[in-house]
């Protein structure tokens, strides 16, 4: 099964063109199954039948796993044996008719106005690190950017006379986003005062850590996750929760949703529509909350 796993994934990377996070959770999805029909004494994929599938998909339940999880390790399974089916390693599908489970539509986590503002004032602005912190958390706010994109960044990408960011997502697609003026402060603030202190080998990178080198995801994740312990924050916040709020503020203050989308560098205008369900859920709360007939 190892073989054809690998086969399967070098496929997804090659000719699929996923991304690497996506990628990661295909292989962890994938080899949790194969690990669990293991243990019955099955070798090859030939020899798995839907009751294999159906009885992994319980456990999955009975390890008290998400809808979400529950959901997207069915599509990789379905994805996987359509794929060995169409390379002739094997003869009958075994995920054909099986369900995924109903999974409750819920709306991202999004901080207030306030909230943002205590989260930003917790950086100690008087040393390099806290510099830093300060100019990757207004940027991520101002911009909307995603984590990765963030930690992608480039001394070159940043433009301080006319005011943008210039970044590219996984699939290599670029966009200008424009920048306030508070995060141009924080940004130059950081390139003048701490970065050129902080890069060692001639690193191109825009946020270094304190080695010198490109900061990682996990690195920006114990940051955030320090500061909002630190603002009292009594919300489950990653680094896509700033993305939420910046796009729900913008549509809370009259955005449209195009621009929204195009800064999001969203591919389809559904996705940026979350956004809008959040204002109109948090609109309908104040009413039901004020109106003396509500």
């Amino acid at each position: 099964m190892e073989n054809y796993l690998c086969e399967f994934l070098s496929y997804l990377k090659d000719h699929r063109k996923l991304s690497k996070n996506t990628l990661e959770s295909y292989n962890r999805d994938l080899r949790g199954f194969i690990s669990f029909v293991g243990e019955t004494g099955k070798v090859s994929f030939e020899e798995i039948n839907k009751t294999d599938i159906l009885s992994y998909v319980l456990k999955l339940k009975e390890d008290n796993k998400a809808s979400s999880t529950i959901s997207r390790n069915i599509a990789s399974l379905r994805t996987l044996f359509t794929y060995l089916i169409n390379m002739g390693h094997i003869k009958s599908n075994p995920t054909m008719e099986l369900e995924s489970p109903k999974q409750e539509k819920k709306l991202p986590e999004v901080l207030s106005l306030e909230e943002i503002n205590n989260l930003l004032a917790q950086p100690d602005e008087d040393t390099s690190i806290g510099r830093r912190d300060k100019a990757m958390l207004e940027l991520l706010y101002a911009t909307g950017i995603r984590v990765t994109e963030l930690v992608s960044l480039e001394k070159d990408d940043v433009d301080l006379i006319l005011d943008f960011i210039k970044c590219s997502n996984e699939k290599g697609k670029d966009r200008v986003i424009p920048i306030g003026k508070l995060a141009k402060e924080s940004l130059s603030n950081y390139i003048e005062k701490s970065r050129e202190t902080m890069v060692k080998d001639d690193s191109v990178a825009l946020f270094l850590n304190c080695y010198g080198k490109r900061l990682s995801r996990q690195g920006f994740w114990k940051i955030i996750k320090k500061y909002s312990e630190a603002a009292n924050i009594n919300k489950k916040i990653t680094p896509h929760t700033l993305r939420h709020s910046f796009a729900t503020h913008l549509i809370e203050n009259g955005a449209d949703l195009n621009s929204v989308k195009e800064m999001l560098g969203h591919q389809d205008i559904s996705s940026t529509q979350m956004y809008l369900e959040i204002t109109n859920s948090k609109i309908k709360n104040i009413y039901s909350k004020t109106h003396p007939r509500a």
